[in-house]
């Protein structure tokens, strides 16, 4: 499964088209959340919420069969627009059909939500995407890490005490009993080891992008972590 990771989205998406099991298997490792995330989003507290599982399913099986999405996919555009098109275009079918079936027993059926104040469902996919990017980008460190030694490992410790744990540098130079200055430097080698892993994680879903590009997207979501 490592071997695939290497590859770029298109080379992914094209061998789970052409049927390959660990292909589909990883398609599916990496997207299914992010599609569950926008459908719930979409169906939030609504008649159409018990399909929701139904949707997931039918979203990769258009994906995977022979004439399916990705089979028409020329690699063009980004892979993040067009899987949310696909999502978005299942989940219209599913609606139209519960407003027929409804209609033809003679109901009144309304998809229309109330207002909540919640992020949409276009908000929480770029949510879940982004979320997706930075969990496999750390993967992609803690990867390294290991075969790179304890040093390194060590790092990876400190980017979870920092930002799954919340310590602030000093606690955590209490805790290792280090001066702060040693744990300020390691933390800056830290965020240097995993913006390039994310380099590489926004590499893999925009192979065609310019070192700009990525350079712009990834500063982006490093905000997000500050």
């Amino acid at each position: 499964m490592q071997k695939n990771l290497q590859e770029t989205c298109w080379t992914l998406v094209h061998g789970a088209a052409d049927g390959r099991a660990d292909a589909r298997a990883l398609f599916a490792e990496v997207y299914l959340p992010i599609i569950r995330a926008y459908l719930a989003a979409r169906w939030k507290g609504g008649p159409m919420l018990d399909r929701l599982d139904d949707a997931v399913q039918d979203t990769f099986l258009e994906c995977f069969r022979g004439e399916g999405a990705l089979g028409r996919l020329d690699g063009d555009g980004r892979f993040r627009t067009f899987l949310f098109a696909v999502v978005r275009n299942v989940a219209r079918r599913h609606e139209e059909r519960l407003v027929k079936d409804a209609g033809r027993r003679g109901e009144a059926l309304s998809l229309a939500q109330p207002t909540s104040g919640a992020p949409g469902p276009s908000r929480v996919y770029d949510r879940a995407w982004l979320d997706t990017l930075l969990k496999r980008a750390a993967a992609r460190q803690a990867r390294w890490a290991d075969e790179a030694g304890a040093e390194a490992q060590r790092r990876i410790e400190l980017m979870r005490l920092r930002f799954v744990d919340g310590l602030p540098i000093r606690e955590i130079a209490e805790q290792w009993d280090v001066p702060a200055a040693v744990v300020h430097r390691e933390y800056r080698q830290a965020r240097r080891e995993f913006k390039r892993a994310l380099r590489e994680e926004v590499a893999f879903h925009q192979p065609d992008a310019s070192s700009d590009q990525i350079e712009a997207e990834c500063a982006q979501l490093l905000e997000l972590l500050t």
